[in-house]
């Protein structure tokens, strides 16, 4: 299983981007998807995480009513709309999912490339 994220760019601050991360591979079913930021100097964390089922999404609380988490499940691809953008937001966004290779039973939990997205002030 492999993902890729895409939609990172440079906005300025108040501005909007939308991430996405599509998931590929063959006989796979992912439970939990996030995303994660790193900023410079600064450890990974927690952005936003989404069920299979889309029910239960978790924010951080910075981000908590500026951004949103969604999935289609059809397409096993998941995105991020971010609103209202402001220069602490900027940092390499990393797209995460954890599930199970159905055919051989085996747990997995990888992660996307990152896409840089930088917010000017």
């Amino acid at each position: 299983v492999q993902l890729v994220e895409s939609g990172g760019g440079l906005v300025q601050a108040g501005g909007s981007l939308r991430l996405s991360c599509a998931a590929s591979g063959s006989a796979f079913s992912i439970n939990v998807m996030g995303w994660y930021r790193q900023a410079p100097g600064k450890q990974r964390e927690l952005v936003a995480r989404i069920n299979s089922g889309g029910g239960s999404t978790n924010y951080a609380d910075s981000v908590k009513g500026r951004f949103t988490a969604s999935r289609d499940n059809a397409k096993n691809t998941m995105y991020l709309q971010m609103t209202s953008l402001k220069p602490e937001d900027t940092g390499v966004y990393y797209c995460n999912a954890q599930g199970i290779h159905i055919h051989t039973a085996r747990l997995f939990d990888i992660w996307g490339q990152g896409t840089q997205v930088t917010v000017s002030s």
